[in-house]
């Protein structure tokens, strides 16, 4: 077995890194400079279609990021029964990815619901005009939050990354396995 986690620990943060990066260059920029494509009607096209360029790259990168993530919790298995605190935060960690992978899927599909209306008059990429269709208009209106929700859960899992790093040195660990010993 390697006596270091640095590929895994690449993939992980690497994806995560991609994809906090990612949402949020989409949502501050992409989403915002459709609005200045003159044609209101080929603002959703151009919004979209840098959307569908950077999903597989997106894909890509949530899946570096779990692959890499299930590689540590592997490597770390003593760590994970024998250090207090390790475990509950591994669980939290997986459910907040959870958390950031439903509304990552979740704006992917308000994402192509508006791809699928076509070249319908829009404000922006996140903004319905008044000449924008109810449905694609309720599309852009949920996809307005979710811009921003996905570089928050994304960016509290880069926080919650730095906090798991803190477990790791030695005195974290020493005093994890003691008080899992002695019962502190």
């Amino acid at each position: 077995m390697a006596e270091t986690n640095t590929v895994a620990r690449s993939l992980h943060d690497v994806g995560l890194a991609a994809w906090f990066g990612g949402s949020l260059m989409g949502a501050t920029g992409l989403n915002g400079a459709a609005s200045e494509v003159s044609d209101p009607a080929q603002r959703s096209r151009v919004a979209n279609a840098g959307w569908n360029r950077w999903t597989p790259l997106n894909l890509a990168a949530i899946g570096s990021h779990v692959v890499g993530g299930a590689i540590l919790v592997a490597g770390n298995r003593g760590r994970l029964a024998g250090q207090r605190g390790v475990a509950s935060q591994s669980m939290a960690k997986t459910a907040l990815t959870g958390v950031a992978l439903g509304a990552t899927a979740y704006s992917r599909v308000l994402g192509k619901k508006i791809d699928n209306a076509g070249d319908v008059p829009v404000a922006g990429g996140t903004e319905p005009s008044s000449q924008t269709p109810p449905e694609v208009e309720q599309a852009q209106k949920q996809l307005k939050t979710m811009q921003w929700v996905i570089p928050a859960l994304t960016g509290a899992l880069l926080i919650h990354n730095a906090y798991m790093g803190e477990l790791q040195r030695p005195q974290a660990v020493a005093s994890g396995f003691a008080s899992r010993l002695f019962g502190n």
